[in-house]
């Protein structure tokens, strides 16, 4: 019974380590690497977001912003995001390279489209900044950076990529600014981020039905991740004249170092349902973040933003996992580049009341071939249209509602996790996707 334990333990925890591998990947793909961490920017599609500094959600943004924001300030606002990915078919796909064997113990279709991938995701935060003097300013932001979830129905031909895929981020960003003179302020933060990361997928199992015979089964394997990281984010606010505003910001790398286990669940037969677990391990950098961005009062009515940001995509070339034994270490090459966003917008002041907003922005992946875009993930470059208003009940109270909707073009996808056929088999054909996010926001200075 040893024997046959260890057997299995060696192949199936083998397929396992490159399963944790498209879960630590998809944690940094630019679909989930969160703008949406106000209301009050989403209706101009984040265009001039560490320039506007016109609440305490500047926090997040551009810690430098909160020279521009006298006494107590609160924003505490949420976003509903609805990502859409529906996978077809070319007719190229295939199951594991076993189960296409003499040596499958039962043959296995090989399943359906997965149906819509995306899940609906609400992404938090709050936001409190204080006037220490006319010089210093004092805030904390509690926000999700990096999150949603992929899920695919059950019987779906990419189950031995992924069935589901959950991540969860909570970030606290203590910060203070400084103003050096009536033009220029400077900020800092520092950045307390933990993962909970969930990811879900059908495995190979070999099964000993004899002396020197072994056939394979479909299991069910589920991986558990969780770590706490630090980082640093810093920022400058120049305002040359009252009614033009430019601002830079930096968010550093966060290093994570993951801990967590691994299940397989299958079943045997005349033994029943059988389970095997191991921990696991993965260090990997999350990307370091600029961004430079630009504000201009044009009259009473109308106000122009724009910004160009860059996130240091490269800082994953590949992702290796670290597991004890039986479980060998396994290395993906993923290839990441750095990637581009541009963004664009104006507001119209309608009346004292009312202000409204609109902005269009072009967000840059880092996924570039169609052999290294994972099913977990299926991520491509996306434009924003972005609507929004701000209500302003009295002076000292805002209400900020958002709308954008990410339009995703077409994307190829031909993925073997390396040419691991033995395990993976073959996900190819395209995605298209869409997305919809609504976002609402109370602003407030007491």
């Amino acid at each position: 019974m040893s024997k046959y334990n260890n057997h299995i333990r060696k192949l199936t925890l083998s397929t396992l380590s490159l399963s944790l591998l498209a879960l630590s990947s998809s944690v940094h793909a630019a679909g989930f690497g969160l703008m949406e961490q106000n209301a009050s920017g989403l209706g101009n599609a984040y265009a001039g977001s560490v320039a506007i500094a016109d609440n305490a959600s500047t926090i997040f943004f551009n810690p430098a912003g909160m020279s521009r924001l006298p006494g107590l300030q609160i924003s505490i606002g949420g976003a509903l995001v609805k990502p859409g990915f529906k996978f077809k078919n070319n007719g190229q796909s295939t199951l594991p390279g076993y189960f296409s064997a003499p040596g499958s113990l039962a043959p296995i279709q090989l399943g359906g489209n997965g149906g819509d991938a995306g899940t609906i995701g609400f992404l938090p935060n709050a936001y409190i900044s204080y006037q220490l003097n006319d010089r210093i300013h004092l805030g904390l932001g509690l926000g999700a950076p990096f999150g949603l979830k992929t899920e695919y129905d059950d019987d779906w031909l990419g189950r031995y990529h992924s069935r589901s895929f959950d991540i969860k981020t909570y970030n606290i960003n203590p910060s203070m600014s400084f103003k050096v003179n009536e033009q220029f302020s400077i900020g800092a933060g520092l950045n307390i981020q933990h993962i909970n990361a969930t990811y879900q997928k059908s495995v190979p199992v070999p099964i000993p039905v004899a002396p020197g015979v072994i056939r394979f089964a479909d299991g069910e394997a589920e991986a558990k991740l969780k770590k706490t990281a630090l980082g640093w984010n810093i920022g400058f606010l120049y305002e040359p004249v009252p009614d033009t505003r430019f601002g830079f910001s930096y968010r550093s790398r966060l290093k994570h170092k993951a801990t967590g286990d691994t299940e397989v669940v299958f079943n045997v037969p005349g033994r029943g349902q059988q389970t095997l677990s191991s921990e696991s391990s993965a260090t990997v950098s999350l990307p370091d973040m600029a961004i430079l961005s630009a504000y201009h009062r044009l009259n009473e009515r109308w106000e122009i933003m724009g910004d160009i940001s860059w996130t240091g995509w490269s800082s994953i070339p590949e992702l290796a996992i670290k597991n004890n034994a039986p479980l060998q270490d396994t290395t993906l090459d993923l290839r990441f580049k750095d990637s581009w966003r541009i963004a664009l917008g104006a507001n119209y002041q309608l009346n004292p009341a009312w202000k409204l907003k609109a902005g269009v922005a072009w967000d840059q992946s880092p996924v570039r071939k169609a052999s290294h875009r994972p099913a977990s993930l299926p991520d491509n470059e996306r434009w924003w249209f972005s609507v929004g208003a701000q209500y302003k009940p009295s002076e000292n109270t805002a209400i900020d509602l958002g709308y954008t909707y990410l339009y995703i073009p077409s994307a190829k996808v031909d993925n073997t996790n390396g040419g691991n056929l033995a395990q993976y088999g073959r996900l190819a054909g395209k995605y298209t996707g869409n997305g919809h996010i609504l976002g609402v926001q109370v602003s407030h200075r007491f």
